[in-house]
């Protein structure tokens, strides 16, 4: 082809607006070149069915539209001569366009259009409603979350919402969804029209979706007598009692079925029921189970096998319609060994093969090959094996019973001291180069509306403080005056004694390390003020038998409502108001020995040697005396 005197190829597309300089008319705006369909296929109407006869009579949209067609871009002048406009409405240049024309709603009017005379506005592509009326048009109504509403409401207020008498077919639920069918068209309209206009107690409008369907297959009838025979055969052939297996891939063109004309579809309810039905009188013992090439898209009916057939190991659904895992809850209560899936559309849905074994797994614990590949061995625990027996548990662990008359003799004394009204005899307690920390459980709560509001600020709880180095510094109490003086800030409180519980973790000759844990209320303040701690002390020798604290964690939070309602039950010792001396080293040895020798609880011994001004000889004197009298309560010798 020559190019034009710009060099430009004929062929080459230009964005100019081609053709002379024309003065343009009235309410018209340039011309412009129309496209290729432009020019040899007739436009698209708007609207239903075409006029009769065939002629092609404009439609209710024509009016709205120019009446000033379209002209071909010529070369030149010289051409605009032999162009002529563009008749929307003229008679077909062809046969071809004729016929076009007549597919798309023209001519007899027979080409369907959106609605059929019954209001289906989805005409007879699902429906099945023939022009001898002769088949039904069936609809799929859904509730969405109608699965919360009863049912007799819901389709009570259903029928007065759409002024219509309707008969519920198959009312089920799926999943939050309500859905149930109809067999007419206007009564599927009248109740999508009614979506909306129901209110329930909650104050949420009720939605109603339509969907045309095919037939539900609950609805095909069960197999006749003959039929079912006729199938127990077809299913003997396929067993193989070796294996306790049975082959049903693709049953439905098995030949001797297709030639007593005998459809069994295993997607219909009817079809599967009586499978199951079978295996259930014939083979309740069946192991292997082979339904690929069924065109199974739900699961609801095969789940009736799971009580019916409770040896099934293997199972093969490869090569169905399965879009979803979730149909593979239906069939959890199987324990399957080893399951074929290949083929479904759900297979598709995973990035990554560990993907999907973990979600078929999470469905099939015990699953050890699926779709031919071996899987690894699942940690499980097995609820069916007895769990071995535990040893019982104890109240406190001490690794002796000299170490337990130590840790409840300084447990005695120290909190006897903190549950008074001054902590400063503490210091006694605690080294030199202590350090102490608190912490509560972690929260975005403000602090003024926490109930532990008091021990916020300085809780050094790990997540609060993982960012910031030098608050967790700052909040770590060194040296014993600073522990001492943090204690005396806390709130004052009384511990229950009877409540402790102590764990011995670590014990060498020169470390002893206990976790204290028990219930204190905090003194002066209501219910709310029950809190249980945790306390883990870390000391070292003082004298023959004394401690001194080097490292102590507390950690306090709410009691629990057991731990309530069992606080302060057993009796327990009123804190003196005035500071308890600590006592000395040789004083907490002769008070340990006393107790050994005695059998006396610390408190009852301790009383016994202050009474005899710590003389232990004159003390184990008058003790034998009281107690050959009987005059020593029991209580003194609980531990």
């Amino acid at each position: 082809m020559a190019a034009a005197d710009d060099s430009r190829y004929y062929s080459e597309h230009d964005d100019r607006v081609g053709g002379p300089k024309h003065r343009n008319r009235k309410g018209r705006g340039p011309f412009r070149a129309p496209l290729y369909s432009d020019q040899f296929s007739r436009p698209r109407h708007r609207g239903g069915r075409g006029g009769g006869g065939g002629g092609g009579a404009p439609g209710p949209w024509s009016r709205l539209q120019d009446d000033d067609g379209d002209v071909t871009m010529s070369d030149g002048p010289q051409d605009m001569g032999s162009q002529r406009r563009f008749n929307p409405y003229g008679r077909p240049q062809n046969r071809r366009e004729e016929r076009n024309r007549k597919g798309r709603g023209g001519g007899n009017g027979n080409g369907g259009g959106n609605e059929d005379r019954g209001g289906n506005r989805y005409g007879g592509r699902n429906g099945g409603g023939g022009s001898d009326g002769s088949r039904k048009n069936w609809f799929k109504m859904t509730i969405p979350f109608g699965k919360k509403y009863e049912k007799d409401w819901l389709l009570s207020s259903l029928q007065s919402a759409s002024s219509t008498t309707f008969h519920a077919v198959h009312y089920h639920t799926d999943g939050n969804k309500a859905q149930f069918y109809v067999d007419d068209s206007t009564t599927a309209n009248a109740l999508f029209k009614a979506s909306r206009k129901i209110t329930d107690k909650d104050g949420y409008k009720v939605t109603v979706l339509m969907n045309s369907c095919p037939p539900p297959t609950l609805i095909y009838t069960d197999l006749k007598a003959a039929d079912l025979e006729h199938l127990k055969q077809c299913m003997a052939k396929r067993f193989d009692g070796s294996q306790q297996a049975l082959d049903l891939n693709n049953i439905r063109v098995d030949p001797d079925l297709v030639s007593q004309n005998i459809e069994v579809t295993l997607n219909r309810r009817n079809s599967m029921l009586a499978v199951i039905k079978i295996i259930e009188e014939n083979i309740p013992e069946l192991v292997c189970l082979n339904l690929s090439n069924n065109r199974l898209h739900r699961l609801d009916d095969l789940a009736d096998i799971i009580n019916k057939v409770p040896n099934l190991k293997i199972l093969n659904l490869s090569h169905n319609e399965l879009k979803t895992e979730r149909e593979l809850d239906k069939l959890k209560g199987l324990k399957l060994v080893e399951l074929s899936l290949e083929g479904n559309p759900l297979c598709g849905h995973y990035k990554n093969q560990a993907d999907f074994v973990s979600a078929i797994r999470e469905r099939f614990p015990k699953l050890l090959r699926l779709d031919g590949h071996d899987l690894p061995p699942p940690i499980v625990f097995d609820l069916e094996v007895a769990p071995a027996t535990l040893p019982p548990c104890k109240a406190s662990y001490f690794c002796s019973e000299e170490i337990k008359n130590i840790i409840l003799c300084f447990l005695q004394q120290y909190y006897s001291i903190y549950d008074s009204g001054d902590r400063q005899p503490l210091l006694d307690a605690y080294h030199d180069g202590a350090a102490f920390s608190l912490s509560i459980p972690f929260t975005l709560q403000n602090p003024s509306k926490s109930s532990l509001g008091d021990y916020q600020k300085d809780s050094r709880n790990i997540r609060r403080m993982k960012d910031d180095p030098t608050t967790r510094f700052r909040l770590m109490k060194h040296t014993r005056l600073n522990v001492v003086a943090f204690l005396n800030e806390l709130p004052k409180t009384q511990h229950d004694i009877a409540s402790l519980i102590v764990d011995v973790n670590t014990y060498t000759a020169t470390l002893l390390a206990f976790t204290v844990s028990g219930v204190f209320k905090e003194n002066g303040k209501s219910r709310d003020s029950f809190r249980a701690f945790s306390r883990v002390f870390i000391a070292v020798p003082a004298g023959n038998t004394g401690l001194c604290i080097v490292n102590d964690q507390l950690f306090v939070r709410n009691a629990t409502t057991e731990e309530i309602r069992r606080a302060f039950v057993a009796p327990a010792p009123t804190p003196s108001s005035s500071p308890v001396p600590t006592l000395s080293a040789p004083q907490q040895e002769m008070l340990a020995a006393f107790s050994l020798k005695s059998g006396m609880n610390l408190e009852w011994s301790q009383k016994c040697l202050q009474d005899n001004d710590w003389d232990f000889e004159r003390a184990a004197q008058i003790f034998t005396g009281l107690k050959a009298q009987g005059k020593i309560p029991d209580v003194a010798f609980v531990k």
